[in-house]
């Protein structure tokens, strides 16, 4: 079998090649200037064709993309990337200007990781629903270490009743508890990511289902109840029973960009009661005629969660449309 098929290509298809001599590839890591890669003749590196650095229109790979590739004796050459079914980005933490940085691209699932200790944070899984959402995948909300909380069941209740549409699962790579519930998001050929904080256990996660220590895990911290950052750079890993994760580094920043769509999904029953406001570019926040504001003083919506939403809106970013095409090089 064409290894190339074993991580997706075989169900993504993609377009025609541009030259005959180019080959269909998959990217597996990304590491700075380099590209692990898997194709037909096997798993090797890659780099991108310098021409493309210098193309406002050239969409820079990410984990997950297919790729087109020269095959040379070295590193073989990018020299385009497929056009993408799901993609999930992020503002660039760096700050500098208006551009975004590629996270993962491909997938049918997001697994959005939180640990049921101290570092427990409602506000936080909303960003990360948000951006989930507007990626265009499945999202889904993994509660960690189920094992150290004595109240799991509740964290569960509050969050189903918080989201029915957003199913919520929780687990213990510990002693694997709960682990058969993703069993159905993790079929072969099936692309998963994997999203959450430094110390969450996305690492644990992966050698629970790897069956080994595969992957490096850190201690949990006394001083406040989380696990050691171990993950330092994007990559895709090959399950045994043929599904495909990726795994990305705990993210001190995760800023908004170009997720409208995201937002209004996330915060699907206030942006209902916002589209009943009598100014079209109502602010929320003490204008005459604002549905939202009369909604929160009814016990409908709640305050905090507006904010929040307010805050987020705020941050959000809308590229433009040259910089939108282009993206950003990860």
């Amino acid at each position: 079998m064409n290894l190339l098929n074993e991580y997706g290509y075989c169900t993504y298809g993609g377009e025609n090649a541009p030259k005959a001599s180019l080959l269909p590839a998959r990217v597996t890591a990304v590491y700075r200037e380099r590209y692990e890669i898997v194709s037909e003749t096997g798993i090797g590196f890659a780099r991108l064709k310098g021409t493309l650095h210098h193309d406002p229109q050239a969409i820079f790979p990410t984990v997950g993309d297919y790729v087109w590739i020269q095959p040379q004796s070295g590193d073989a050459q990018i020299i385009l990337t497929m056009p993408r079914r799901t993609y999930f980005e992020r503002r660039d933490p760096s700050g500098r200007g208006m551009r975004a940085q590629a996270l993962a691209a491909n997938f049918d699932t997001v697994f959005i990781l939180t640990s049921l200790n101290e570092e427990f944070n409602p506000r936080r899984l909303e960003r990360y629903l948000a951006l989930a959402r507007q990626s265009g995948a499945q999202p889904v909300i993994v509660l960690t270490k189920s094992d150290l909380a004595a109240d799991a069941h509740d964290y569960l209740l509050r969050l189903s009743a918080r989201d029915r549409q957003t199913p919520v699962f929780s687990v213990s790579a510990k002693n694997a508890q709960g682990l058969n519930q993703l069993d159905p998001y993790l079929k072969s050929g099936s692309t998963v990511v994997l999203l959450g904080s430094s110390g969450v256990g996305k690492s644990s996660l992966i050698n629970a289902w790897m069956g080994e220590s595969f992957m490096r895990t850190g201690a949990i911290r006394q001083d406040d109840s989380r696990g050691r950052h171990t993950t330092t750079h994007r990559q895709m890993l090959r399950l045994p029973g043929g599904a495909l994760v990726i795994d990305t580094p705990g993210m001190r920043e995760l800023g908004l960009w170009d997720n409208r769509d995201g937002l209004t999904q996330e915060f699907s029953d206030i942006a209902a009661f916002a589209a009943q406001c009598r100014f079209r570019d109502c602010t929320h926040q003490g204008e005459p005629g604002c549905a939202v504001q009369f909604a929160i003083q009814n016990g409908v919506l709640n305050e905090q969660r507006v904010k929040h939403y307010l805050k987020l809106l705020k941050e959000h970013k809308t590229p433009p449309k040259k910089a939108r095409e282009k993206r950003s090089k990860s």
